[in-house]
């Protein structure tokens, strides 16, 4: 069974010629953590430097399982009237090996309660097929490149994102462009197209009380082949510790917890997976670790005149 998972895993580059188009941004649970990857219009809303790194492994028990590593970092750049971030993308999948590297700015401005993001992100991809890694039901296939072979590519997004001290929303497209990586190795040519991807997600802060809250959300993420629709539930206590649920339907269950203190914090989750494969996986590990420096505006002298001092 691993090795029929690793050669479905890789199958989509085993085609001369042949343009593929799949889902292939990766599958994240704590996605309340991963805002800025799926929206660039989020850059710069926490009014502060921030940074966090989740790194998943998913389907324990499968040789070739998607392990996927992710680095977001954003900060508010007043001359800008906006912020900057940066999204770093690892992705290995059998003998597949994928990322990206992008560059967003959101423009900033006040509405209503809140504050609306505009943003727009640019980039490359690229991803590596190691041929050796593959099992073939054909031998000596020459289709199929034996050695390691590379592509890449440009990528652009879009994203509106919109938030209060207690609500936020957004939508967002990336890979507008549907790049294609080529593949070169030993005279054999595969291309591979990723496929644009939308996404919209939301959240509210409920505060029961001066200690308790309850942070529900939700995320959508579609290929406009497949959805992955997650609805998520966290308790906080003193804004310090918290726990909650996931759920991505037909997929999986998760269980999360974390803890903040002053700047840092950290969160791992638990994936029960609801499918078949729950058959043959022990389920899928997140944790998240993240900084935020919060800035200070600046205080302006004020002068003022006093009848007791004329």
């Amino acid at each position: 069974m691993k090795k029929i998972f690793t050669t479905i895993a890789s199958i989509t580059f085993l085609f001369l010629g042949t343009t593929v188009q799949a889902q292939q941004d990766p599958q994240i649970t704590m996605n309340m953590f991963n805002r800025l990857y799926a929206n660039p219009g989020y850059a710069g809303s926490n009014n502060g430097i921030c940074a966090n790194v989740l790194h998943r492994q998913q389907w324990v028990g499968f040789d070739g399982r998607p392990i996927t590593t992710l680095l977001n970092v954003d900060g508010t750049v007043k001359a800008l009237h906006g912020g900057v971030g940066l999204s770093i993308l690892s992705d290995k999948l059998g003998a597949q090996y994928s990322g990206g590297v992008n560059l967003s700015y959101a423009f900033r401005l006040a509405l209503g309660p809140g504050t609306l993001g505009i943003g727009i992100e640019g980039g490359v991809l690229f991803n590596t097929l190691d041929g050796s890694k593959l099992n073939p039901i054909q031998e000596n296939d020459p289709n199929i490149v034996a050695g390691k072979a590379n592509g890449v590519a440009p990528d652009l997004g879009f994203g509106v994102y919109y938030h209060t001290d207690k609500l936020y929303a957004g939508i967002s497209a990336k890979h507008l462009i549907a790049p294609t990586l080529k593949f070169e190795e030993g005279g054999t040519l595969s291309e591979y197209t990723v496929a644009r991807h939308y996404y919209a997600l939301a959240g509210y802060t409920w505060d029961i009380d001066p200690i308790w809250s309850l942070n529900p959300s939700v995320f959508l993420k579609t290929d406009a082949a497949s959805v992955q629709f997650d609805i998520n539930l966290r308790a906080l206590w003193k804004n310090m510790v918290w726990a909650g649920v996931s759920y991505r339907i037909d997929d999986a269950v998760g269980i999360m917890a974390g803890v903040q203190i002053k700047e840092f914090r950290v969160g791992y989750s638990y994936d029960v997976t609801t499918s078949g494969i729950n058959n043959y996986s022990s389920g899928s590990h997140e944790i998240m670790l993240g900084y935020c420096y919060k800035l200070q505006s600046p205080i302006s002298n004020q002068r003022y005149r006093n009848v007791r001092f004329l």
